[in-house]
């Protein structure tokens, strides 16, 4: 059965969502070769490589964004205290270690 151009291409917000995807995964590529990284210039290089690449992600981000495929939600106050609270008692347990 052979399949057509038309029955294999993606949609746009599947394409979106797999450029995404592959870009995320490759921000984890380069923090790990970063954190791995054992001399300077190879560190230079890929962290010139993992800004560039977070500022590609975002705009793909923001694409999908502006088109309405990925739906961002405002967080509530009562959460971020939460978190706030979550964060500062855990600073506390590091300091007094």
């Amino acid at each position: 059965m052979k399949q057509s151009k038309r029955d294999t291409a993606l949609c746009e917000k599947d394409a979106l969502q797999d450029m995404l995807d592959c870009e995320k995964l490759l921000m984890g590529y380069y923090a790990a070769a970063l954190l791995e990284g054992s001399c300077k210039p190879l560190r230079k290089e890929v962290l010139k490589n993992y800004t560039s690449q977070a500022e590609t992600q975002f705009s793909v981000f923001e694409q999908m964004l502006s088109r309405g495929y990925y739906e961002v939600q405002p967080v509530q106050k009562p959460m971020l205290d939460g978190q706030t609270e979550k964060f500062s008692k855990v600073q506390k347990q590091l300091k007094a270690e």
